[in-house]
Formats: C-alpha cells, sequence, structure tokens
C-alpha cells in the first residue's frame, strides 16, 4: 500500500515531469519551478469543469469503462450519474486522490443524504470532523486516512477543513479568497453579484462591481504576471496560450470569461458562480450543486460509488498498463495544454491503443484552439473525427466558463 510519503514523492515527480521544460535558472525555469511548487497540495477542492456538459459529449453507456483525470473528483463521481460500468480516476497531484477516496468512503458510509450534504456540499459544519473520525475514517485506505490526519503548518488536522468551510482551502479557494480581499480594497465586492435574481440584475453588477476592477492599474499589472494565475492552476505554457487567445491581451481574455461567469447563466443554476461569488453553495439543501450532490441521485451514487478505481499517475502512463480496446470514454481536462508535441504523441497513441469502437474524448484548452493538428501525427489523427459543431455547442453549455475551447474527438476507425 502507497505511504502517505510516497505519495508525496510521486506528486513531485509526476508534475515535474509535466511541467519543467527550461533551464532551472532561467525566467521561464522560475516561473516553472514555482508553479510545481503551487501545485504540489490540494489544488481543487470542486473541479472547475461543468460534468453535465461532459456527459452530454461522452453519451455514457452501461457498459462503459470511463478513464478520467480526477481533479476534485465532483466529476467522476457526477458520472455515475449515468451508469457506467466503471472510471479510473487519475491524477498526478497524490492531494486529489486523497480527496476523491475521502469522497467515496463518505458516499459509502453515510446513510442519508443530510450527512452526506453536510459533510461534502456544505463541509463547514463542526461535527464532520466527528462524523469522519466515527464513520468515515476506519474505512479509509492507511495513505489516504494519513493524508487527512495528518497536520498542516497551523497544527490543525487536514480533516478539519471540512468543518471550516472545505471551499475556502486548496490552491484555488485561496485564490478566490485572494481575488475577494483585492477586490474589495479596490472598491469593487464579488460577494454583490449574489443579490441579482433576475439575468438582468447580473448584468448590472457585473458592470457595477466586477468590470471596474480590470481598469485598475494594479489589476493591469497583475494579470501581466504568469505566477498570478497560479491558483486557477494555470501553468507558464497555459498562461501563453491564453495570452494569445485574444488580440487584446490576457486582462481581455480574463474579464470575458468572468463576464460569461457572471451573465451567462441564471446565477441561482450556476454552482461555479455560487463558488466564484460566495465561496460556497448558495444553499446546498435547495439550490444548485454537482450532480452527483442531487437529493435525487444519492441513492443511485451511493450503490455505483464502488465502481470508481483511483490511480496516483498520468494520464499516458496508466494508459500504457491498460490492455487494448479496453477503454470507451477519456476525460482529459486541460492537461494537454501543458504537454509538448512529443507528449501528446505519446498520449494519443496508448488512447488509440486502448480505445474501443466508438471511443469517445474530451478535453478543454485555455484558448479556442483545436491543439492537435500539426502536433499529433495525421496517421493517428486520421482515426478519430473531431466533431467540431458539437463541441462548439456544448462549450457555450459549459457553466464553469473559464475555458476558450471545449473538444470532443470520437474514434472512427481502427488502424491496420
Amino acid at each position: 500500500m502507497q505511504t502517505a510519503r510516497a505519495a508525496r514523492r510521486e506528486t513531485a515527480s509526476g508534475l515535474t515531469m509535466a511541467v519543467h521544460r527550461s533551464a532551472a535558472l532561467s525566467k521561464a525555469g522560475i516561473l516553472e519551478r514555482l508553479f510545481t511548487f503551487a501545485f504540489s497540495g490540494l489544488v481543487y477542492p470542486q473541479i472547475w469543469e461543468d460534468p453535465v456538459v461532459d456527459m452530454a459529449a461522452l453519451q455514457l453507456r452501461p457498459e462503459d469503462h470511463v478513464v478520467a483525470i480526477a481533479s476534485g473528483s465532483c466529476n467522476v463521481l457526477s458520472y455515475l450519474t449515468a451508469n457506467p460500468a466503471r472510471i479510473s480516476a487519475v491524477d498526478l497531484n497524490g492531494a486529489h486522490i486523497a480527496l476523491g477516496r475521502l469522497k467515496v468512503a463518505a458516499f459509502s458510509r453515510l446513510q442519508r443524504h443530510e450527512e452526506l450534504l453536510r459533510f461534502i456540499g456544505e463541509a463547514q459544519a463542526r461535527d464532520n470532523v466527528a462524523l469522519y473520525d466515527r464513520q468515515i475514517a476506519p474505512h479509509l485506505d492507511p495513505a489516504t486516512r494519513a493524508y487527512w490526519d495528518s497536520r498542516g503548518l497551523d497544527g490543525r488536522r487536514r480533516i478539519s477543513v471540512f468543518a471550516r468551510n472545505l471551499y475556502r482551502y486548496g490552491l484555488l479557494g485561496r485564490f478566490i479568497g485572494a481575488g475577494h480581499l483585492l477586490g474589495r480594497a479596490l472598491g469593487c465586492d464579488p460577494r454583490q453579484m449574489l443579490k441579482a435574481r433576475t439575468l438582468e440584475e447580473q448584468r448590472t453588477l457585473f458592470e457595477r462591481h466586477l468590470a471596474p476592477v480590470f481598469e485598475k492599474p494594479l489589476v493591469r499589472w497583475l494579470v501581466r504576471q504568469p505566477a498570478s494565475l497560479y491558483g486557477l492552476g494555470i501553468p507558464p505554457a497555459q498562461y501563453k496560450a491564453l495570452a494569445g487567445d485574444g488580440p487584446d491581451g490576457i486582462r481581455a481574455v480574463l474579464r470575458h470569461r468572468l463576464e460569461r461567469l457572471a451573465c451567462g447563466f441564471p446565477l441561482q443554476e450556476n454552482y461555479f458562480a455560487q463558488q466564484a461569488f460566495g465561496r460556497r453553495y448558495a444553499d446546498a439543501g435547495t439550490g444548485a450543486v454537482p450532480p452527483c450532490l442531487e437529493r435525487r441521485h444519492f441513492e443511485a451514487v451511493k450503490a455505483r460509488v464502488q465502481r470508481i478505481a483511483y490511480h496516483q499517475s498520468a494520464v499516458t502512463a496508466f494508459l500504457e498498463r491498460q490492455p487494448a480496446e479496453s477503454c470507451d470514454a477519456y476525460v482529459l481536462l486541460d492537461a494537454q495544454d501543458w504537454m509538448n508535441d512529443a507528449e501528446l504523441t505519446g498520449l494519443w497513441t496508448q488512447i488509440t491503443r486502448t480505445a474501443r469502437p466508438g471511443a469517445r474524448v474530451i478535453f478543454r484548452t485555455a484558448a479556442d484552439e483545436r491543439l492537435l493538428p500539426g502536433r499529433v501525427p495525421q496517421a493517428i489523427l486520421a482515426q478519430w473525427q473531431y466533431e467540431e459543431q458539437t463541441s462548439r455547442a456544448l462549450l457555450a453549455r459549459d457553466r464553469s466558463s473559464i475555458y476558450g475551447g471545449f473538444h470532443l474527438y470520437r474514434l472512427t476507425e481502427r488502424a491496420a
């Protein structure tokens, strides 16, 4: 059984291989290593890709084997509502693996939806730590239990974040918190968005409380620094793609994506916006939450949760260990934005080898770009059909609103 210390070493090693491209003492190399350090702990208490859009693209079937990057695990748990046969949840980050296994154990051991919602959805009740100790911890594997029982720099056990609002922690949670502090210091309070009851009110409040922050000199300077977006999980290579996704540079791109998050969907139906502007779900009992936390799905997810198996690994390395034609759906999040041409080719070589007829691949990109043509050999891509119209339609439905592209590929033929 992997120990917590071994998991941390594997996290560091995997991130080094995935991110480091430049000499250590160069400016680019320093930025890459700062990102690796920032990304080595818990990053996403909640994933920022919309699983409803994912499932619309993948059209999961009862016989399907899904391979997905785990991140905060809202995605893989939500996929269970579509009833696939099995899910392999893969992530380089050991903290994400520990979070996913904890969520699986919570679904397995808690008998009432109200308990689960209090533990994972609200994640800020004092009784959650005692609930963990009594009903969840005894059923965790040693490495996962060691992670949550260990203490941070503040001397508190890691599990205590479930009594203090999990969603305020992790790299992303702290990044959002810092954004709130900065906004209020500059006279722009993101919390005001939550007063909106209609799309028209959302637009008015955005123009009054969020848009002006992008004109502030400090913000203009901050967004030109790649390290300022590490809290969003954006490495230097992805920052460069994001900055080039419009004629007016990174500031205009960020403003447009925040505007879409604030104004593109009714706030009461968009749990991503609730987290961004309120740092919580509006009302975890009745409001918008990830599909896995909806009351109507509780019994189904609980019955199927053991279909998820977690693997601390890079996706390519995981696929290399799988038999040929053994997988049906692949969820790559935005991981390919981190990859060079050789890594993309290695990944798609393994995807194509392990894909069963009719397999589907989805991923997102920071920029509105195809990403793969010209970088992955045509002999590989020719076996896949890019669903451009469907991809663009689904991007428009993605409530997280932070990506420039959503992409769906479908296997059409098998190489001889």
